[in-house]
């Protein structure tokens, strides 16, 4: 069994160092940890009463580790789903937030066992992972990765800025794509010209 902490540090290792792209919604972000995130728990690691730029340049692995346990892990409960979805819904939430329990809920319901969607893991959504585990212990990963897929490439659809994560200038799959299928079974990665396809209206 992968411990939080390592599944953590594959997180870590995946969103890389600081950057600060201009079409990122997250703004400045350092191993994953956006901006936004640190001003929500008052991280000053300059200690001038502010939370900018400067405080994720400082963020340590560390404490991005301990963030992701204690705010994308613990708190939203992915710690209660089953084993064999937890590394994945964990790295969509540090991806996408609240997306990544909205895309399980929505699965649940393809899947005959409806839940609210609200981005939320309370009593009826783990009940209900719980029986969509047991009636597809073999899928439900695959599953749940291709509909995270499937989000990225409706979000680039819908946003042309948010392109460039999803395919490279050279038409291949782009880090959200691999990133996805880092958790799909090799049957059923689509091909390079299967993605290019899904691709071609966007030009």
């Amino acid at each position: 069994m992968q411990t939080v902490q390592s599944i953590a540090d594959e997180i870590i290792a995946r969103e890389g160092g600081y950057v600060n792209d201009p079409d990122d919604p997250g703004g400045a972000t350092k191993y994953g940890v956006t901006i936004h995130t640190m001003r929500r728990l008052g991280l000053d690691l300059t200690g001038d009463g502010l939370v900018n730029a400067r405080d994720v340049q400082r963020l340590g692995r560390d404490q991005a580790r301990q963030i992701f346990v204690d705010h994308y892990f613990r708190k939203p409960r992915i710690s209660e789903l089953p084993e064999v979805l937890q590394a994945t819904v964990f790295d969509m939430q540090v991806n996408a937030g609240a997306h990544a329990v909205r895309i399980l809920q929505r699965l649940l319901g393809k899947m005959d066992f409806p839940v609210r969607i609200d981005g939320q893991i309370g009593p009826k959504t783990i009940a209900a992972v719980e029986r969509a585990a047991a009636a597809a212990p073999d899928h439900i990963r695959d599953a749940y990765g291709i509909e995270r897929r499937n989000y990225y490439y409706a979000l680039a659809d819908r946003r042309i800025a948010s392109r460039k994560y999803a395919r490279r200038r050279d038409g291949g799959k782009g880090g959200w794509i691999k990133r996805a299928e880092a958790f799909i079974a090799a049957r059923f990665h689509l091909r390079s010209a299967e993605h290019r396809e899904r691709t071609r209206a966007w030009g």
